[in-house]
């Protein structure tokens, strides 16, 4: 097989590898984010969530919560500030907190 040959076929395999490399890092950063919802409700009852929260990243609420439930698949730590400071307690799934003050932002922990 000639040089001429083969760098179209060389390029074709560094273009598959890099897909493939593309694909594989997409999913492993998709792997990193809790399966579930963070609910949260304002004083008036009204119900907000937070859908596939990423691990480790301050989230703020839409509104002061009087109440936040973990309806994920890994730990959530709750925090009275904005910027995850100030913290309250950490949720185990499927456990919720009522706190008078309301939480202001969450955290994805484990």
């Amino acid at each position: 097989m000639s040089l001429r040959h083969a760098l179209p076929r060389l390029g074709r395999l560094g273009l598959a590898v890099c897909t493939a490399t593309v694909l594989v890092t997409g999913l492993a950063t998709n792997a990193q984010a809790a399966t579930g919802r963070i609910g949260h409700f304002n004083g008036a009852g009204q119900d907000f969530g937070i859908v596939n929260p990423p691990d480790h990243v301050c989230l703020t609420l839409q509104v002061r919560a009087t109440n936040v439930t973990n309806e994920t698949d890994k730990n959530v730590s709750v925090y009275l500030g904005t910027n995850c400071d100030r913290f309250i307690t950490t949720l185990v799934p499927g456990r919720g907190v009522s706190y008078v003050g309301g939480p202001q932002s969450v955290r994805v922990v484990d």
